[in-house]
């Protein structure tokens, strides 16, 4: 394939409009792509394709690419195997998440230092056997942000599920029935001290680790599923301002490093 001119499959770019970027910003949520380019220099919109939406746009002199990956592990893989035959060696990914541990609070930021493997397209790059953990320069890049930017931060382990109702034991559904391997599954991981449920980053850490690329996971805690199932309206904007001010300047400390 002619990289420089021939379009990737689904996201529907190419090398030459990515003008050399290395990095990536992933949210999930296409408008929170279109939020994050806008805090870019010189934002510009590529192409938006189903739940991908893409933009470029640089960090002083760096270019980056701000991609939407959608809800979930198989549409995330999707965006980090287009990117990264397009160059991009670096994925920084930003969302949302339901803390279990009772002393983490909502407006708080989970930093995933590396994922229980709950999805599916974890498997597809490697054996259950093989870690799913973050990239340490981008670890060390999204710490030093939360700092700077005087965001209360845990570092630790998440829970990563395919699923957003049984895998992540809700019983608010059609049913109201879970089966039994996941009966109980929120406190057994409370036990183990998990932080967090979100739904990407096992794919994410498992692929890039295991392709020779780069990845980590900020998240900004909407609820403390020991209180609350349910976001605060109030809250939400003020929670993904922050979130997206913290994956800015935790890209901005990575480029430092000037290790991509």
């Amino acid at each position: 394939m002619d990289i420089k001119n021939d379009h990737v499959f689904h996201l529907g770019v190419n090398k030459a409009s990515l003008k050399g970027a290395r990095i990536a910003i992933l949210p999930g949520d296409p408008a929170r792509a279109k939020k994050i380019s806008s805090k870019l220099n010189s934002p510009s919109f590529i192409n938006h394709s189903r739940e991908f939406c893409v933009y470029t746009g640089f960090i002083e002199n760096t270019p980056i690419i701000v991609c939407s990956t959608g809800i979930g592990g198989p549409s995330t893989s999707i965006v980090v195997e287009e990117l990264a035959t397009l160059g991009v060696n670096s994925f920084l990914r930003v969302g949302t998440t339901g803390a279990i541990q009772p002393h983490i609070s909502v407006g708080d930021v989970i930093i995933t230092t590396a994922s229980i493997r709950l999805d599916g397209a974890s498997k597809h790059y490697a054996p259950l056997e093989y870690p799913a953990v973050s990239d340490f320069y981008i670890l060390r890049a999204m710490e030093e942000a939360t700092k700077e930017l005087n965001i209360n931060c845990h570092m630790g382990i998440t829970a990563s599920s395919d699923t957003f109702y049984p895998g992540q034991e809700r019983y608010d559904t059609f049913s109201g029935y879970i089966i039994k391997d996941y009966v109980g599954s929120m406190e057994q991981w409370k036990n183990l001290r998990a932080l967090n449920y979100e739904m990407e980053s096992a794919t994410l850490l498992t692929m890039c680790s295991s392709l020779g690329l780069r990845a980590g996971c900020l998240s900004g805690v909407l609820v403390n599923r020991n209180s609350d199932e349910i976001p605060s309206k109030d809250m939400l904007n003020q929670i993904e301002e922050q979130t997206i001010n913290a994956i800015i300047k935790s890209t901005k400390n990575y480029i430092k490093m000037n290790i991509t």
